[in-house]
């Protein structure tokens, strides 16, 4: 298997992490980063949000191992260091939304292939509890999950909805679908946004982080959606909501000021979920893990309360 590049020096990650290509079924390139110890209780698979990348999830996988549990962190498809999906790498894309389970599958394989420890678990966040959704719906071989802000639906107002889906949907008949969906931009959201007011975390040391991060390391960095990843995105949010929750433990989290996914949705899918429960992090931000030192702590202790549940069990 091939190295790949991992930027110890803006993960903040347990020592001795490694970083690997592996490649999908549909022969792109996608990276992965590993972090474990002798003895650990099983395996964490980490699926991050949109635009998120390897090394966001370094103190992620630091929090995580002095509880005794590696993890495995991946930069999907046309994002992080993958390849990108267009010329134009700032924007977001992708073809279909289920093709982000060719990555699964990759991952998947990639863990085997390591040998890291079984069982393993499931950590979504944002898009990445998306896709996660998806995965154990058909089968993923997970024993728990948990799901922070996952994105079973988007934030918009009545009025731009209609606009939203008639928009996207038109865009790839008419050939403009890689163009940016309306009100989005090519910079990211840390560059371009101040820590007063911004939509991700009440940490201001965090949010310095997440801004030096693509400074120190401008590959990273990832704009706004295209046109038809905003459309593939609300037809598989739409067809997620249409299927049944599977009898798998879940936690999910939900912080009181979330601004980027939809809470009722979020509400909706948990409270019929057969063994799941819902946590509303009073002051909770979208990047919970990434948020105060409080908030951190607390989600990662019920988190791994859940999973030493199930090894128990």
């Amino acid at each position: 298997m091939d190295k790949a590049p991992l930027y110890d020096d803006i993960a903040d990650a347990p020592d001795g992490g490694v970083a690997h290509w592996i490649t999908t079924s549909d022969g792109l390139r996608i990276r992965v980063g590993h972090w474990t110890k002798p003895g650990v209780k099983g395996t964490i698979l980490i699926f991050p949000g949109r635009t998120e990348f390897v090394e966001k999830y370094g103190r992620a996988a630091k929090a995580l191992l002095e509880r005794g549990y590696a993890s495995i962190a991946i930069d999907w498809r046309g994002q992080g260091i993958a390849d990108r999906m267009l010329p134009n790498r700032a924007i977001g894309h992708v073809g279909r939304f289920s093709d982000y389970q060719k990555d699964v599958a990759a991952v998947l394989k990639h863990v085997k292939t390591l040998d890291l420890p079984r069982p393993y678990f499931l950590i979504g966040h944002s898009m990445g509890g998306c896709i996660g959704l998806r995965a154990v719906i058909e089968g993923l071989d997970v024993k728990a999950a948990m799901f922070s802000a996952p994105m079973w639906g988007i934030q918009m107002s009545v009025a731009l909805r209609p606009v939203a889906w008639g928009l996207s949907a038109v865009s790839t008949p008419l050939g403009f679908d890689d163009s940016l969906a309306p009100g989005q931009f090519e910079q990211s959201y840390v560059l371009r946004a101040d820590f007063e007011g911004n939509a991700l975390t009440n940490d201001p040391d965090m949010f310095c982080t997440l801004r030096e991060q693509l400074e120190n390391h401008p590959d990273l960095a990832l704009g706004g959606p295209s046109l038809r990843w905003l459309n593939t995105s609300l037809r598989e949010m739409h067809w997620l909501s249409q299927q049944r929750a599977p009898n798998l433990p879940c936690i999910t989290f939900l912080g009181s000021k979330e601004a980027i996914v939809d809470p009722y949705r979020i509400q909706d899918r948990m409270r019929d979920w057969p063994d799941g429960a819902l946590h509303t992090i009073a002051n909770g931000q979208h990047e919970m893990m990434m948020d105060a030192p409080q908030i951190r702590e607390t989600i990662f202790d019920q988190t791994t309360a859940l999973f030493d549940k199930k090894l128990a069990a």
